[in-house]
């Protein structure tokens, strides 16, 4: 009997001590350095520069928060690219409003909407963040929170983009009421489509496993003055979790916002998917809501776990994204699509 009591004895412990080595394991996946290492993803084409300018934060070792930050900046500036940035195309009414997010690993996140006269929204998204009590400034009030940050008032509206403006106006009909629908979008396709994505959301992982997420807009060419799509609105746009992974999106904002999108994506990572997975089961959530508006409209969602494992998924083809790490510095991959 004492043979038999010893032996139960020690096969107990030795469960309980290969299931708390189990635990802690599991408690710390993720929280050292990512499997692949540093890595860096971002949505269009546009993403390759701007993933350049996050790798140099991340290549010197620096903080993911830090990366997508810089990397944001760069379509902001770039006056070829008119659906982020100074450079973006003006609501109907001619007025250039910009919207950004941003969001770090334990929660943290700031985010400014329909925000006029400063060319870097993503700097004062993390200004909200870092230095006031709220997530969300608006309107006047951003505009006045950044002047009193120190960032300089600008005039946004450059030559080409009022050009265009002028020449939308010709073709649209405008008629400015409330009601008045913005239905043709011109030469600028398919709502959310490649030639009128409005949006970069850039998701980075720094060498020491801290994941960050960035999202920036100029918003919908010709939008109803007011309007705010999906870009800075937390769970909608960008969403990032630490213990899990980050994901955002991109297209038709309004979509990304009935589904909360981006927290779909990354608790249904949470739940086990992979990226790719979970980027699919939320596209697919659109389409089964709305299966007729959706074969007319763009929305694709990028995401990464805190491995660095990438996926990416949208209803229409032509969607593509941005991979940079220490093997790929320039990658561009197109998305699987629904239809």
């Amino acid at each position: 009997m004492a043979d038999r009591r010893d032996f139960l004895k020690a096969s107990l412990l030795g469960a309980s001590a290969l299931a708390l080595a189990g635990k802690a394991g599991a408690d710390t996946a993720g929280s050292g350095k990512p499997a692949g290492g540093a890595r860096v993803v971002s949505t269009w084409d546009f993403g390759v520069a701007a993933n350049q300018a996050a790798w140099a934060v991340l290549a010197r070792g620096g903080h993911a928060l830090d990366a997508v930050e810089a990397g944001a900046m760069v379509p902001e500036a770039d006056l070829k690219n008119h659906s982020v940035g100074r450079a973006g195309y003006p609501d109907r009414d001619g007025h250039v409003t910009l919207d950004a997010s941003i969001m770090d690993a334990d929660g943290s996140c700031g985010a400014v909407a329909a925000l006029e006269h400063i060319a870097h929204p993503i700097q004062v998204a993390r200004r909200v963040m870092e230095r006031t009590p709220h997530v969300l400034l608006v309107g006047e009030g951003a505009l006045q929170f950044a002047l009193e940050q120190g960032f300089p008032r600008e005039e946004l509206l450059t030559p080409e983009s009022e050009q265009a403006w002028k020449e939308w106006l010709k073709t649209a009909h405008y008629q400015p009421s409330a009601n008045s629908e913005v239905r043709d979008y011109g030469k600028t396709g398919l709502p959310g489509g490649k030639d009128n994505h409005d949006t970069i959301g850039m998701l980075a992982i720094d060498a020491s496993g801290r994941l960050a997420g960035a999202c920036t807009t100029s918003g919908m060419a010709w939008k109803m003055r007011g309007r705010v799509g999906d870009s800075p609105i937390i769970g909608a746009g960008l969403y990032v979790d630490g213990e899990v992974g980050a994901a955002t999106s991109t297209g038709v904002g309004e979509e990304v916002i009935r589904n909360a999108g981006s927290f779909l994506v990354v608790e249904l990572m949470r739940q086990g998917r992979s990226p790719q997975e979970a980027c699919h089961e939320a596209v697919m959530r659109i389409v089964k809501k709305r299966p007729g508006a959706s074969k007319d409209l763009q929305v694709g969602f990028l995401a990464m776990n805190r491995y660095g494992e990438v996926g990416a998924f949208a209803i229409q083809p032509g969607f593509s994204y941005a991979v940079c790490d220490a093997r790929k510095q320039d990658g561009l991959l197109p998305a699987k699509s629904v239809f």
